[in-house]
């Protein structure tokens, strides 16, 4: 039994190296670009928390709510990152590793968030800083019961992570690289038959009043969901059986406790050996 579970977790574990994000937001007052002065200080703050050994590359990201018109919106955002980045590079981020500075213009108003609208439209007044980080080795994380190598004596509960950059960024299609390496785990499970498992879907980054993302493609609140059902669906494709598997969507309520750069996951989790 060990030797089978050494054969799939050893080949699993080439999945664990993913190049993770976290995102700060910084919000602003309707119709304005400058930072006050409380808004300085929680962008210092951030800059002062990053482990720059680690930083790869930073992304900013400027919105507008969705009052005005789209040309106008374009400009203001825009020249929210701009005012954003200058505040960073003032504080020591060094100019070459910010590879994206962009203006998105207005956010609509998903039909899941009616209830309070100055709310969300005060929420979508910001700048998002998307910080990626370099390549983590899963094993290096030291959480028990997650492996990227062969637990001593595996027990159901036992989660295998897998690769995090199975999706872009809001997305729940699985790209080639994905499918090709998905392809490698369908043919160990195919020669095991007994094992059986969930497929796990999680995100990071949002805020603690929506446990889940929204998926660009559908524009609901699903995104954890789908990326499970992707996996689900592609390794029914490969003639792996239902009756050995099972998926769902757990949004941001799992954390690993290690940052949210490393809860943008996916997961197989043994439900039976």
């Amino acid at each position: 039994m060990k030797w089978i579970y050494s054969f799939l977790l050893l080949s699993l574990s080439a999945l664990a190296l993913a190049q993770e994000e976290e995102v700060h937001s910084i919000y602003f007052e309707f119709d304005k670009y400058n930072l006050k002065e409380e808004q300085a200080e929680a962008v210092v703050n951030f800059v002062k928390s990053l482990d720059t050994a680690k930083v790869e590359t930073i992304e900013i990201f400027g919105y507008c709510d969705d009052r005005g018109k789209d040309e106008y919106n374009y400009k203001l955002s825009t020249n929210r990152a701009n005012t954003v980045k200058d505040k960073l590079i003032e504080k020591g981020v060094k100019s070459k590793i910010i590879i994206t500075i962009e203006g998105k213009g207005r956010i609509l108003i998903d039909e899941d968030l009616q209830e309070n609208v100055p709310e969300i439209r005060s929420k979508n007044r910001r700048v998002d800083v998307v910080v990626n980080y370099k390549p983590v080795v899963v094993e290096e994380l030291k959480i028990p019961g997650v492996y990227n190598t062969v637990p001593k004596d595996p027990v159901v509960g036992d989660r295998i992570y897998l690769d995090k950059l199975l999706f872009e960024r809001g997305s729940s299609v699985l790209n080639y690289k994905a499918k090709k390496e998905l392809e490698r785990v369908a043919k160990l499970l195919l020669r095991h038959k007994n094992i059986k498992f969930e497929v796990q879907g999680h995100v990071c980054c949002t805020p603690s009043y929506h446990k889940e993302a929204i998926d660009r493609g559908t524009k609901k609140r699903e995104l954890s969901t789908n990326r499970a059902k992707a996996v689900y669906k592609y390794l029914l494709l490969k003639k792996i059986a239902k009756t050995r598997m099972t998926y769902k969507g757990y949004g941001n309520t799992q954390p690993l406790g290690k940052g949210a750069q490393f809860d943008r996951r996916v997961e197989l989790v043994i439900t039976k050996i």
